[in-house]
């Protein structure tokens, strides 16, 4: 009987609450999942692309720097106009630094310094553990689906729903939910790439909105490496000298 339910479900792809007596917590798997997404101090470069209705692009390439759960550190290549400029963050907290401005200015997780369905805490990502604690949701004959949520009120997103491969915990899909439990954006992880030294993760992160119509924005990791980083280039003082670490 067992035998039939289950092949009926694959034919229909009808998802099954897990059994989480048999696996590993659902936050464990979230803690192995970062670690598939992100080495504990790397370096990494990424071209950003935002795509309007009309068809019209803009490109943005960044140098990237994170260590620890909750500490990144990003230095703008390119454009031309945007040169120069770093942002910082540093749990819930970040700052730009603009060099003509010369002083760090707050800036909040839900604003976009580059425009684009992307925000800062999207560009800037943490690790997922460090925020949200998870549950198991249910699963498909490919992957499991956890439900994630915040662990404090200033997280950017208050819930996700998360879909994982079953083979090696990659990131397939994550849907971002407001507090009111309105859909805001979608993430799709694709591409996956071997960088070497060991990191195998999705190249590319595609996101749309129902409250953007036919806006989309790309994320592409074209280098990614663990390195050992020093604590100086997550500090305020240091945000104009990060082209020192390229």
């Amino acid at each position: 009987m067992k035998k039939s339910v289950f092949v009926l479900a694959l034919i229909f792809g009808i998802n099954f609450p897990v059994d989480s007596s048999a696996l590993e917590t659902a936050n464990e798997l979230l803690k192995r999942v970062d670690s598939k997404l992100m080495p504990e101090s790397y370096e990494a470069y990424r071209r950003l692309i935002n795509q309007e209705p009309n068809g019209k692009k803009k490109e943005y390439t960044f140098f990237t720097l994170k260590k620890g759960i909750d500490k990144v550190a990003m230095l703008y290549l390119s454009p031309a106009s945007e040169k120069g400029r770093s942002t910082l963050r540093l749990g819930e907290n970040m700052w730009l630094f603009i060099p003509n401005v010369n002083k760090p200015v707050r800036i909040t997780s839900l604003q976009s310094v580059v425009g684009g369905v992307f925000n800062n805490a999207d560009i800037m990502a943490v690790e997922y553990s460090a925020e949200y604690d998870a549950e198991y949701d249910s699963e498909t004959p490919n992957e499991r689906i956890l439900n994630l949520k915040a662990k404090n009120k200033t997280v950017t997103y208050d819930k996700l729903k998360m879909w994982i491969t079953k083979n090696g915990e990659y990131l397939r899909k994550v849907e971002c939910y407001g507090s009111s439990g309105v859909l805001i954006k979608t993430l799709e992880f694709k591409d996956d790439k071997n960088f070497g030294g060991g990191i195998f993760r999705p190249s590319v992160i595609e996101t749309h909105s129902p409250l953007y119509k036919d806006y989309r924005s790309t994320i592409i990791y074209e280098k990614i490496r663990a390195k050992k980083i020093q604590s100086e280039a997550f500090t305020l003082p240091f945000m104009g000298r990060l082209k020192e670490f390229q």
